[in-house]
């Protein structure tokens, strides 16, 4: 069992299901310590009921994490299933997002690697699941932000532009925009313009409303920019940029237009920080439990999903074919609130 890329909430609890699932129906459990890179070098441990005693309201991974692409370099590769036969591992449970999973499917369907997926980002992303175990923690870490800025923005008269995490897709700013009651919220799937999110803080100013909270997903472009505001042009072994920035570009952009004191907020790497919620837990323990069962099956090359209420499971090749972005109606309930 591995977990990959981002760290989020909830994947300790996935650890503890996982082993406690397996270990009464004499099912050996192994952890590699950080992601693909620990199959790579041989970091390899036994879990017990010990190892995972306790983590269940602990953030992050006790596992460790990285963004290792083990498809980059062959020696990697090879290493990599060197190390299976090595460590004698029958099947792997890889949890992680579009990269993690990415990885995972290419091993099975390339190299008849046993694999079971279980999907896990803050940024709900992942097709073939409702919802995946973070999302609902770091939408409340930016609902809590939201309602605290709004209080110092009406204070001061400010406009407050909030950065959030959402290379892709949106889900993040729209939710938690919807919750802490935004007054535009910025998205990937929709470029924007910068002169039209200055009409409406002059606007609500019009109206007497002498302060505007305005939520952007990281992965937001203005139209007249038309690519993504990136911090130093860094790509990882994925091909991703570090994004950043959108934020504070778009809040000089308000402030000069418009003549209102505006402040960007960056919240960054608390989003996917801390202690899950209760949603979280419980999503997360299910699928825990959920991936064991399809290891019992064989049923290899699946990820175990959210729908409705019920735990099912998909190809992990649905999951990583493309992203699930946000849901046009969903965004157009979130307009009715703009300005």
């Amino acid at each position: 069992m591995l977990t990959g890329g981002g760290d989020c909430p909830g994947l300790n609890a996935v650890i503890r299901a996982v082993v406690r699932r397996a270990l009464p129906l004499d099912l050996g459990v192994v952890g590699i310590r950080n992601g693909w890179a620990g199959l790579v070098d041989g970091e390899v441990e036994p879990l017990t009921a010990w190892s995972v005693s306790g983590i269940l309201p602990r953030g992050g991974t006790i596992l460790g994490s990285s963004r290792r692409n083990p498809f980059k370099k062959q020696e990697d590769l090879q290493r990599l299933l060197d190390n299976v036969r090595r460590f004698g591992l029958g099947s792997l449970v890889a949890i992680g997002g579009e990269d993690t999973l990415g990885v995972a499917w290419r091993l099975h369907q390339e190299h008849g690697l046993h694999v079971v997926g279980i999907p896990k980002t803050i940024d709900n992303d992942l097709n073939g699941t409702d919802y995946t175990f973070g999302f609902d923690t770091a939408v409340g870490i930016v609902t809590e932000a939201i309602d605290r800025l709004h209080t110092t923005a009406e204070s001061h008269h400010r406009t407050i532009v909030v950065e959030v995490m959402g290379r892709h897709a949106g889900w993040i700013a729209v939710h938690s925009g919807l919750a802490g009651g935004a007054d535009a919220v910025l998205i990937p799937e929709r470029p924007f313009n910068v002169q039209k999110v200055c009409d409406l803080v002059r606007r609500r100013v019009e109206r007497g409303k002498y302060f505007s909270i305005i939520v952007v997903s990281e992965g937001a472009r203005p139209d007249e920019v038309g690519h993504l505001v990136t911090q130093d042009g860094r790509i990882d072994e994925f091909g991703h940029e570090r994004l950043g920035g959108i934020g504070e570009l778009l809040a000089r952009r308000v402030e000069e237009e418009t003549g209102i004191e505006t402040r960007a907020v960056v919240l960054g790497h608390v989003q996917r920080g801390g202690t899950p919620t209760a949603f979280d837990r419980v999503l997360a323990t299910r699928f825990g439990v959920r991936a064991v069962d399809l290891v019992r099956g064989a049923a290899w090359g699946r990820m175990v999903a959210l729908r409705g209420t019920a735990i099912v499971d998909c190809p992990i090749e649905e999951a990583v074919r493309e992203l699930k972005t946000v849901d046009p109606d969903l965004y157009a309930t979130a307009e009715v609130f703009f300005g």
